[in-house]
């Protein structure tokens, strides 16, 4: 009896804002009409904001694995979930995005060890890289940063619109330096990387790496929490959550859809907090549903077709938590900022 072909697997790996979620946004604008994608997307924060990026379609199946590090925390789920991944939709390729604080090394280990070592094929990964991280002591040198682009096979060197001709440079030359050598560098525009890099790609050559300590010490740890909420919470009622791990902080709000927001208030009053903020949020807005982005201190808008409910999620470094409200203030000074019935 022949073997069933084994499902191409795609890592698109990279740091806080990098633009993995942009990226995965070109490839599925360019997948072949004949296939059927499944897109796995974790992220470090407890509400859950990757999945809602993704707009519903029958050819791309997305699952948000929100609540940690799907590379330790979350091992446990993220087995489970692409067992019935690939059971249930029986996709011809498998993207997983992990977050931007994954350590690489665990999921790695889960893909080629015996539970998936005949029945996924894990190909090049690609390292998201944005030159100005590099200027930046803190990431520059986190463990996480440095070993996601270690383990890479490939790099995209994004962001580029937020960065200068000489950062690009500077992040070109330092990609260079890797060893041993990535299959390509490469500079990607608005976040469009051709597909024949994912699909050409080979066998990921990734040697293998050690989790660091922090991270080991969560991987006792497998979480069930973090399931993509089907009810919204009730209205003047929004759902708060917070998660601390990694030398990193989560503040997570939710709130029910009928509630809108002003959105030039909104962005101002995002605006207002510390450039060192991740803010990642979709919001019921005067100017309909929006989906609003903001790494190092850049902020994107653009239209969501998300209806489900309104969710804010900000990342920021535990060093900095005393100048970022907790998150019943943030909601409260959000709600008085924004929200019109407030008005």
């Amino acid at each position: 009896m022949q073997a069933l072909a084994k499902v191409p697997v795609h890592i698109i790996t990279g740091f806080l804002g990098s633009g993995k979620t942009t990226l995965i946004h070109s490839l599925i604008k360019q997948k072949p009409v004949d296939e059927k994608w499944a897109v796995l997307v974790n992220e470090f924060g407890q509400i859950g904001i990757d999945q809602a990026m993704f707009d519903q379609r029958d050819d791309v199946v997305v699952k948000g694995l929100p609540g940690g590090c799907l590379c330790c925390q979350l091992a446990f789920v993220l087995q489970a979930a692409l067992v019935n991944l690939l059971a249930r939709s029986k996709p011809d390729r498998v993207i997983i995005e992990p977050s931007g604080l994954g350590h690489p090394a665990g999921l790695l280990d889960l893909l080629r060890g015996e539970a998936f070592r005949d029945v996924v094929d894990v190909r090049d990964i690609i390292a998201t890289l944005d030159p100005r991280r590099l200027d930046d002591e803190r990431a520059r040198t986190h463990e996480t940063f440095q070993d996601q682009l270690a383990i890479a096979d490939a790099v995209a060197l994004t962001m580029l619109d937020q960065s200068t001709p000489e950062q690009q440079q500077a992040a070109q030359q330092f990609a260079q330096t890797l060893w041993p050598p990535r299959k390509w560098i490469e500079p990607v525009a608005n976040g469009e990387l051709a597909l024949e890099r994912l699909i050409a790609g080979g066998h990921s050559h990734a040697r293998d790496l050690s989790m660091p300590d922090a991270h080991q010490a969560l991987s006792a740890l497998p979480s069930l929490d973090g399931d993509f909420f089907d009810f919204p919470p009730a209205i003047g009622t929004p759902q708060q959550e917070t998660g601390t791990s990694l030398g990193y902080v989560s503040l997570g709000l939710r709130w029910h859809p009928d509630e809108r927001f002003d959105l030039d208030s909104l962005a101002h009053y995002l605006g207002e907090l510390p450039g060192d903020a991740r803010i990642k949020g979709i919001f019921h807005t005067s100017s309909g549903w929006q989906r609003l982005n903001r790494a190092d201190g850049a902020l994107n808008i653009e239209s969501s077709a998300w209806r489900q409910d309104s969710r804010l999620e900000v990342i920021i470094p535990s060093t900095l938590t005393a100048n970022v409200p907790d998150t019943p203030a943030l909601a409260k000074q959000l709600g008085n900022a924004a929200l019109l019935q407030n008005r």
